[in-house]
Order: C-alpha cells, then sequence, then structure tokens
C-alpha cells in the first residue's frame, strides 16, 4: 500500500488536488502500517483488555467434550458406539502399533517456539508463553490424574483402568490450542495445523486400541480448557504478584500419569 501511494504522489504533482489526494492515501498508508505493527507488540499484562471478566463461553465446547466423556461412562448407547468403533478400527483388522503419538502430542507446541526462532514472533514472548505452556500442563496433569484414578476405566486392551480420559489427547490439544492463542492475530491457519495434530493424536490413541472415544473427546476438552484457562489466570498472577517487577524464574509442580512426578523451572534470561 505505501509503495503504491508514492507513485500516485509522484504521477500528480503536478496537481494540487491530485497531490492533496496523494497525501491523504499515503497517510492513510502509514496509519495502516502503524496499526500492524501495534498489533505485534508484546502483550501489555496491565490493561483492561487483560482484567476481563472470565470468559465462560470459550470453555462452553471444552466443557461439553467433557461432559460427553462421563456420560459414555454410564450410558449403553454410547458404550455401543464405543465398542462399534473399537471393533472397526482394532478387532477386524489386528495390526501393529505405533508409538508416533508419543512424539505427536507436543508437536503444535514445538512449532511455537520453532516459528519464534524462525522470526515469526507470536502473541507472548519466551518467559511468558513458556509460563502458560507450564501452567497449562499443571491443570491439565492433575485433571488427568485425578480422573484415572476416579473413574478406573478399562483400556479396550485391557492393560490397566487408566483408560478415562486419553492423557495424550488432553496434552495434544493443550498444545493444539497454545499454538492457536499465540499465533491467531497473524493467520488461523497456525491453530487449523495444531488442531489437525491433535486430532491425529486422538485417532493414534484409537488405533493403538489404548483409549475409547468417549476416552479422546474427554481429553480433548481437558487440554483445550487448561489452555484457555493459563492464558486467563497467568495474567492475573503476574500483575497480582509482580507487577512493576521483572520475573526471572517459575518453579511449579507437575505429575504425569504413570507416576512421574517433579519440578518444573523456567528461567528468563535478561
Amino acid at each position: 500500500m505505501q509503495l503504491i501511494s508514492k507513485l500516485i504522489f509522484t504521477s500528480v504533482t503536478t496537481c494540487s488536488l491530485c497531490t492533496v489526494k496523494a497525501q491523504y492515501t499515503d497517510t492513510a498508508s502509514l496509519n495502516n502500517t502503524n496499526k500492524i505493527h501495534e498489533e505485534r507488540q508484546p502483550v501489555n499484562w496491565n490493561s483492561t483488555s487483560v482484567k476481563k471478566t472470565f470468559p465462560y463461553k470459550s470453555f462452553v465446547v471444552p466443557a461439553a467434550m467433557i461432559a460427553y466423556g462421563f456420560v459414555t461412562l454410564r450410558s449403553d448407547g454410547l458404550q455401543d458406539i464405543n465398542s462399534e468403533l473399537k471393533e472397526e478400527i482394532w478387532t477386524e483388522k489386528p495390526h501393529d502399533k505405533m508409538h508416533i503419538d508419543n512424539y505427536l502430542q507436543l508437536a503444535p507446541a514445538v512449532a511455537v517456539y520453532g516459528l519464534n526462532i524462525a522470526g515469526i514472533k507470536g502473541k507472548n514472548n519466551l518467559r511468558d508463553r513458556s509460563m502458560i505452556f507450564l501452567m497449562s500442563n499443571v491443570f491439565l496433569n492433575a485433571t488427568v490424574f485425578s480422573l484415572k484414578k476416579t473413574t478406573h476405566e478399562t483400556r479396550p486392551d485391557g492393560s490397566d483402568k487408566l483408560s478415562f480420559p486419553s492423557g495424550h489427547t488432553a496434552e495434544a490439544f493443550a498444545s493444539a490450542e497454545f499454538l492457536r492463542q499465540e499465533y491467531k492475530d497473524i493467520s488461523p491457519w497456525y491453530g487449523i495445523a495444531g488442531y489437525a495434530t491433535a486430532a491425529a493424536t486422538g485417532l493414534l490413541r484409537m488405533y493403538n486400541n489404548k483409549h475409547w472415544f468417549g476416552d479422546i473427546v474427554a481429553g480433548a476438552g481437558v487440554g483445550i480448557a487448561s489452555t484457555k484457562l493459563a492464558y486467563w489466570v497467568y495474567p492475573k498472577i503476574k500483575t497480582m504478584f509482580f507487577k512493576n517487577k521483572p520475573i526471572n524464574t517459575m518453579v511449579m509442580p507437575y505429575y504425569q500419569p504413570g507416576g512421574t512426578a517433579g519440578v518444573s523451572m523456567v528461567y528468563h534470561f535478561h
């Protein structure tokens, strides 16, 4: 737009009326450029938009997905759907299991850091996005582990009673929502790609006969909700406890299904 307006300006310098039009066009172009530049600036955590009330509407879909998963635990009709899908995917067509889902679940999150390294800046800086993703995983793992221990749902392959919900799928969709949140203002295709990868992870869990369809749907809901919650909670924690103070280190506990526990630390180098 700037190049076009400059060409117009040059071609009409002999006409005062056209000169005024050209100057107006160039000013509009400059304003658009400044607007784009402002949109790419780091998030102002003290702004009014950050301090908004809890976004109930954005949690409707993940809540419905989690609710569907719970209903499948007691509904004969939905359990029949689980069994039919298992029969089509595994019983009628037995096959070797694939292990790519162990890595695919984190692919969208890895993409966020890869894009930043490539120079395509996202919504937050390294410190803030790392804190948000870490917080999302704390919410996710606490929820998944609690539900697995509470529901005692047997896996399709009978290996244990930790089927509900799918932890791999939860992680995949949490990563996908993380990618979407960081790059939704640049292009919706980043989020679409992330969610496609997450969906593939869920399908692979069924392909490997490790989860029922209801486990997958519930896991997806938990993952999406965990990241959305982290994006809402983190700004409030930052402004409440670290207002006008730089955050160098954050330490948070984590727990993963299977008995893996520990402490995660993120340190920001100035």
